[in-house]
């Protein structure tokens, strides 16, 4: 499928120089320090924003005051979703670089543990209390084709459509806004559009720099909502095939063409900035530049206090309202969740030191404070059923309602090449080099590449 290039000359320089970077900073192996404990993580590609970073050095004095002939080292990778992944995987492949914890995408999951990249947990869970707290769901977001589990959920996510109340005013639009069809979406970003010049009307994130975003804020936001919400539209369980893309995929896909066609999105070159996210995040929403923001639970993150982009306000500024199904059919709403695990690599030369920051790490309390500061759905009852973690921050319990309405991503050994298939599915159609129609023939192209041809047309 004919698509625009997205990775410049320069960009590949930048990415090749970020993960030699990353592979130097673990030189030497995990395995250099039998009493070191290495942790990797995600680190914010907004230098202000330090959310994980204040929490998990918190953690490390407790773990290190819990046992005093031990030390934590951290390994960061900073780095846009995309490269992230990449990264992670260049790390995990040898023992000289492999960490001893790592923090994974429970999307990328069962592709890491097909590669062997990662250690079962299990003999650690059967000895630990507190496995018996988290909930089923998201104990299946970290368990392998194999039955075994490899990776321990620290909170769940749901998504929805952020907006600017002062922006609605001035086009004239309810401050108690709830759109029932997608419809009612664009018709909002088109008045906005005429009424309020000098904003964006409507953010849907897209494109392969985008990554999983623009798969699962964007596409799947919108493909989930097409049909009755009793089949997934993406994999048959029943046939464990990928479905082909069919009408509701086109029509996911002509949601995509209409926002950015009619100029209600950002502008493209925008859009396709892997670093995009970070700017709504951190000036479009606070500076009132943003109408309409299809967006995760997880934003306020980067607005409590110490985050660097402070905005109280927020709560008073946005409204939240749930994405509604294509044509209103029921249920009517529409969401989608995953999360992030911490999982011990199998070239980990400490793997029992890293349980044991795990287990320090998501002891109720800790837990509660992460999701409290991550803006993160519990996915421990007894911390689900704390009245201190309901009341915490507003939103909390709209975005927990929102798990009656969710779906989960297939996520299969094959799904991240999938995810790719979509994003450049969604590139073509959002530059306007491609058609609706050649953009889901591509896809169907790739998918039977990638899936080794397992897939049903419906």
């Amino acid at each position: 499928m004919p698509v625009r290039p997205t990775a410049t000359p320069a960009l590949l320089l930048a990415s090749a120089t970020l993960a030699a970077t990353a592979l130097t900073a673990c030189g030497g192996g995990s395995g250099s320090d039998p009493d070191t404990v290495r942790v990797s993580f995600k680190q914010s590609t907004d230098n202000n924003i330090k959310v994980l970073d204040t929490f998990l050095a918190d953690i490390k004095k407790e773990f290190e005051k819990e046992y005093p002939d031990k030390k934590v080292e951290f390994v960061p990778i900073k780095a846009p979703d995309s490269e992230y992944y990449t990264k992670l995987q260049q790390m995990l492949r040898s023992p000289k670089t492999a960490p001893d914890l790592v923090y994974e995408d429970t999307f990328l999951i069962n592709s890491d543990i097909t590669s062997g990249y990662l250690e079962p947990l299990d003999p650690y869970l059967a000895d630990w209390p507190d496995w018996n707290q988290f909930i089923d769901t998201a104990k299946a977001a970290a368990k392998g084709e194999d039955g075994k589990t490899y990776g321990v959920p620290d909170g769940t996510d749901t998504r929805g459509l952020w907006f600017d109340k002062a922006i609605f005013a001035k086009a004239g639009l309810p401050a108690d806004w709830q759109p029932k069809t997608w419809d009612d979406v664009l018709d909002a970003a088109r008045t906005i559009k005429e009424r309020v010049p000098g904003v964006t009307p409507l953010n849907v994130y897209t494109g392969k720099p985008a990554g999983e975003a623009a798969t699962m804020q964007g596409f799947q936001m919108l493909l989930y909502g097409t049909n009755d919400g009793t089949t997934d539209p993406l994999y048959d369980e029943a046939s464990k095939k990928w479905i082909a893309g069919g009408q509701g995929f086109k029509d996911a896909l002509a949601f995509v063409e209409t926002v950015y066609e009619e100029k209600l999105g950002p502008d493209v070159a925008d859009a396709l900035d892997p670093n995009f996210g970070t700017r709504v995040r951190g000036e479009l929403l606070p500076q009132g530049k943003l109408g309409i923001n299809l967006d995760g639970s997880w934003l306020p993150q980067d607005w409590l206090e110490g985050s660097g982009h402070e905005w109280p306000e927020w709560s008073e500024r946005l409204g939240l309202a749930a994405m509604p199904t294509q044509h209103g059919q029921a249920p009517g709403k529409v969401s989608m969740s995953g999360g992030w695990t911490w999982a011990i690599p199998a070239k980990a030369a400490n793997p029992d030191l890293a349980f044991d920051f795990i287990k320090t790490m998501q002891t109720k309390a800790n837990a509660q404070k992460w999701y409290i500061a991550n803006s993160g759905i519990a996915v421990r009852e007894d911390v689900a059923n704390d009245p201190a973690y309901a009341d915490a921050q507003p939103g909390i319990t709209f975005f927990t309602d929102l798990v009656s309405h969710t779906h989960y991503r297939p996520a299969y050994p094959a799904y991240p090449k999938v995810s790719t298939a979509i994003q450049e599915a969604m590139e073509g159609v959002t530059t306007g080099d491609v058609s609706v129609e050649d953009a889901a023939r591509g896809y169907d192209e790739s998918l039977r590449e990638v899936t080794d041809n397992q897939v049903i047309e419906r």
